[in-house]
């Protein structure tokens, strides 16, 4: 069907201008509605308000404007049906053929700390999303347009097919039209739904949402399908929230390389993580999910080298991540080393060329930015856990010293280094280190005895001394026993959570091995 007559009502007013003159030209009539009708008389174009073609006036400050029979009888009616058409015609309704609309910024409204329950419920769009569905589920006779960055594809197809548009086009537009009104409702459910009954009983105070709403609305995009999950006989996608999140691994530009796998993607997330932790230059080595090397140094090169000292078994096929920008001293120090996958915020163009030789090598860009992932959400059968990050900082200040010895200032800062890559272990977690490098790394086991025991046999493996080395246990000490394993290896300072009902034969041990003990307060379970 030709496309005659358009409808064109937005909030988001970004290109308007532009394609009602598009339309325009090739002979389409425009109806408007308030603001957006004034923008295009402002542009020179010729415009039917909305109230004077339906012959009803808008009415309740605006609430009431669209919704009119003339409105959606002539977007619902099915050109195929002869008895729609025939009443279209008795009642003199013409067709809209196409709708242009986007929403009240309800979401923008409420991202606002000073939003009153008043103000939101104002920004709840009523007839756009009645005009959006009825143009999406008519969208064999109706082109439904509600992204500001389709305009101009759409013009183009128009001109080249007299005003025509594509089954395909309109059905790829009902689909994005859909998912705008859900997602559209589904903030406003989230938002509504975290204010619980108790609202302050002055409008003009806004209101406070819980941390997790009653009813939770997720949205994602799918980005890749990927060629299977975590095993072959499984299948995998990944999607990517819908709200843009830099600094995060679904703003990853691969550079080059095989395309990217499932435990590819989750493997370089954890090591992201790990890495946006550091403040100095670091490097983090990530396999599977787990840090086996992680330093910080003067430069990345020279952090690479000390982190792949720790395992540098474990590191073969490992994921690498940076938080500096790469050059070539990087690209020379991983050498013939084989990585699946290399981060960082920036590669130089001499770097990106000595990479292009390595053709499966993964290179991930991701420049970073400040903390923003609100939630981590985990999948359980029939269900979904959901918690806020463990992003708590632990500085020196929050050290409490628990033996008679105290830390000196180097192993204070040895055990803050630990005690931030043992957030990204998996539990039960040991972690010794020494002068900005971690030294042996015990993860996954169902003890945490038997992760002290790892950690050293890794060391000792590496051939790194763990004398005088510095430790940290992500959760407290139950018995005495891991302690001990960690003074007969070398350590001489222990950072924990304290905590246990044991916590006084723990300390005691540490006061018998002449070892500084540190508690923090806070756990890092990680599962």
């Amino acid at each position: 069907m030709k496309i005659r007559q358009a409808l064109i009502s937005l909030s988001d007013k970004r290109g308007a201008g532009s394609f009602a003159r598009g339309l325009s030209a090739l002979g389409v009539t425009l109806l408007s509605t308030g603001g957006t009708a004034k923008l295009l008389r402002e542009e020179g174009l010729k415009v039917v308000e909305i109230a004077d073609y339906t012959g009803f006036p808008e009415i309740l400050d605006g609430r009431v404007k669209t919704l009119h029979p003339k409105v959606h009888a002539g977007i619902l009616a099915r050109r195929d049906q002869p008895a729609h058409m025939a009443t279209l015609q008795e009642r003199a309704i013409p067709t809209i053929d196409l709708v242009c609309v986007n929403l009240y910024p309800f979401f923008e409204t409420v991202s606002d700390p000073g939003a009153t329950l008043e103000k939101a419920i104002e920004n709840i769009d009523i007839g756009g999303p009645a005009m959006i569905r009825s143009s999406a589920k008519n969208y064999a006779d109706v082109v439904v347009v509600t992204d500001p960055g389709d305009y101009s594809a759409i013009l183009d197809e128009m001109r080249l097919n007299d005003a025509r548009l594509s089954l395909k086009t309109r059905f790829a537009l009902a689909k994005k039209a859909f998912v705008h009104t859900a997602r559209y409702d589904g903030a406003i459910a989230n938002w509504l739904t975290a204010l619980g009954d108790d609202l302050p009983e002055d409008p003009a105070i806004p209101p406070t949402p819980a941390i997790f709403p009653q009813a939770l609305q997720l949205a994602f995009n799918r980005g890749e399908t990927l060629r299977y999950g975590e095993n072959p006989h499984q299948k995998a996608a990944f999607y990517r929230d819908a709200i843009s999140k830099p600094g995060t691994i679904s703003a990853f530009r691969q550079l080059q390389g095989k395309e990217l796998s499932y435990n590819n993607i989750a493997d370089a997330d954890a090591a992201l993580e790990c890495v946006k932790s550091f403040e100095s230059p670091a490097c983090v080595i990530v396999k599977h999910a787990n840090p086996c090397g992680v330093a910080v140094a003067g430069d990345p090169a020279a952090a690479y080298r000390k982190a792949f000292l720790t395992d540098s078994t474990s590191a073969f096929g490992g994921i690498l991540a940076f938080n500096r920008a790469i050059d070539v001293d990087v690209i020379d120090a991983v050498g013939a080393h084989f990585v699946e996958v290399l981060i960082a915020p920036a590669f130089t163009p001499a770097a990106r060329e000595r990479l292009t030789p390595k053709q499966n090598l993964r290179v991930l860009e991701i420049p970073f930015a400040e903390e923003t992932r609100s939630h981590e959400m985990k999948s359980v059968g029939g269900g979904l856990l959901v918690q806020t990050p463990d992003s708590l900082d632990v500085g020196p200040e929050n050290l409490k010293v628990v033996t008679q010895i105290a830390p000196t200032a180097q192993q204070i800062e040895d055990m803050l280094f630990a005690w931030r890559v043992v957030q990204f272990v998996k539990s039960n977690a040991i972690v010794f280190c020494a002068q900005g490098m971690t030294l042996g790394i015990g993860a996954g086991q169902m003890s945490r005895v038997d992760s002290a025991r790892i950690a050293c046999r890794k060391a000792r493996d590496a051939g790194l001394s763990l004398a005088a080395s510095c430790v940290a246990s992500d959760a407290f000490f139950p018995f005495r026993d891991a302690l001990d394993i960690l003074a007969e290896a070398g350590a001489r300072a222990v950072i924990q959570p304290g905590g246990s009902i044991r916590d006084g034969e723990v300390v005691s041990a540490a006061d018998e091995h002449g070892i500084a003990m540190v508690f923090t307060g806070v756990r890092h379970f990680r599962h």
